[in-house]
């Protein structure tokens, strides 16, 4: 495994990251308010685009790649062409910073999480589909099940709440956290959930019965989240100055990435896993060679 790029990306912190369907091209969002777009693999920058009036906090893909949803601290959520780039929709439910933005498995809807606590989710069309206030002071997980059935949600709070959709009732509450959830992804089809924790723990969920199956340490300090490469088999964690790879299976160790900047916001495994990139709050992207 080897370091195979470093470049200066944006003129802040690096937030968001992620591949194209086909892996030639890599897309970042900034606390610059611009998303931009770099060729793979020789990382030239392609496209720069302000996407909103502040910082782009959160970055989805549509699962046909055609639209990408960015989400921001001037509260509003947009939905582009990709890779034209091209405002197709802004929305706004309140006047709150959005934190997280994601896209559902059928692509037919993208739900944001706020400060204050509010779920909003629309149609890719623009339509609000539902909105609701959620337990949490602030939002920082959402995903989608497999299924497009229930919307987990996370925060400023020690469970994470699952809600039935398009209405947005409320259907279970799963406890274990001692303090804020960071982040939620389903994995192996939907028959989990994985939970990072400000708590440095990383829980795993029965997603069937909702149960509690396991609780790992974090393997060192500022855990802050998770990135699984596209089968599954190997996470990316985030920590304080280092990203470890390990082995989903048995959490086994396989390599330690070193970092020269404290915080990691943003990590995104190529759609054939053989590359990692990596941003932060040095303005950099990394990219790492991990076949």
């Amino acid at each position: 495994m080897q370091e195979i790029a470093l470049f200066s990306a944006h003129n802040n912190y690096v937030l968001g990251l992620a591949f194209s369907i086909d892996g030639r091209m890599l897309i970042s969002s900034g606390m610059d308010k611009q998303v931009k777009l770099w060729s793979v693999p020789d990382w030239k920058p392609l496209k720069a685009v302000q996407v909103h009036d502040n910082s782009v906090n959160s970055i989805a893909l549509a699962p046909d790649g055609l639209t990408l949803a960015t989400g921001s601290t001037d509260t509003t959520v947009r939905l582009w062409s990709f890779p034209q780039m091209e405002l197709r929709h802004s929305m706004q439910d309140r006047k709150k910073v959005v934190a997280v933005v994601r896209i559902s498995t059928d692509g037919q809807m993208v739900a944001a999480g706020a400060y204050g606590g509010r779920v909003a989710v629309w149609s890719l069309g623009g339509e609000p589909i539902a909105a609701w206030q959620t337990p949490f002071k602030n939002l920082a997980g959402l995903a989608f099940s497999p299924d497009n059935r229930h919307l987990a949600t996370s925060g400023l709070g020690d469970t994470i709440v699952l809600w039935e959709l398009p209405g947005g009732k409320a259907v279970g509450e799963l406890s274990g956290h001692q303090t804020a959830v960071l982040g939620l992804r389903f994995i192996h089809s939907g028959q989990r959930l994985v939970s990072v924790g400000y708590d440095q723990t990383i829980r795993f969920w029965d997603a069937r019965t909702w149960q509690p199956e396991r609780s790992l340490p974090a393997p060192g300090v500022g855990l802050r989240g998770l990135a699984f490469s596209p089968d599954e088999k190997v996470v990316a964690v985030s920590l304080e100055s280092l990203v470890q790879l390990r082995r989903v299976e048995d959490w086994e160790p396989l390599a330690d990435l070193p970092m020269s900047t404290k915080v990691v916001n943003g990590m995104a495994f190529t759609p054939d896993g053989r590359m990692l990139a990596i941003g932060g709050a040095d303005k950099k992207i990394r990219v790492w060679d991990i076949s």
